[in-house]
């Protein structure tokens, strides 16, 4: 069903395991409308079915998260590129790419010579659990729908920020 507006607290695991991953409650709600692609497919086909007041917790396969790992989307660049930064395993970095949207990549391994990393999403290849809160639903107005923003054009609402966008 599109064009509903959801407002909803969750905490974020990976599956299997109790570990946190990210969370909103009690912060600020992710807000944002169905049928617009704001967050992963098998989070939102979920909440569809649920109502004001519910809350549940959701798994969701990878390939209804953020898909399968693909071990192509590694690449290796020259060390100079990441001149003044203090590289580690494991770190996040963002940039930009030929699109001018921001990417992040993650570092897989470095030497003297070249920095390898890694494109792929960090929950890439990895079921999800969410555990999540309905605070609210209802149809979007014809201003939220024109805009696909919740509040509208000049609203001060978001499709929300964290693991469950896209």
């Amino acid at each position: 069903m599109q064009n509903r507006v959801f407002s909803i607290e969750y905490k974020l695991t990976e599956a299997g395991s109790d570990k946190v991953i990210d969370s909103n409650a009690p912060e600020a709600p992710l807000t944002f409308i169905s049928g617009l692609g704001h967050i992963i497919p098998g989070l939102e086909r979920e909440l569809l079915k649920l109502s004001k007041g519910d809350s549940t917790n959701i798994e969701v396969k990878s390939e209804d998260a953020y898909g399968p790992r693909d071990p192509n989307a590694t690449n290796k660049l020259p060390r100079e590129q990441f001149a003044g930064l203090e590289l580690e395993k494991g770190l996040t970095l963002y940039g930009q790419s030929e699109d001018g949207s921001t990417v992040s990549v993650v570092v897989i391994d470095f030497d003297d010579d070249s920095v390898t990393v890694d494109y792929n999403h960090p929950l890439a290849g990895k079921d999800l659990n969410f555990w999540v809160n309905v605070l609210d639903v209802r149809d979007a107005t014809k201003e939220e729908i024109e805009s696909g923003q919740v509040g509208g054009v000049h609203g001060n609402g978001s499709c929300g920020s964290g693991c469950g966008c896209s």
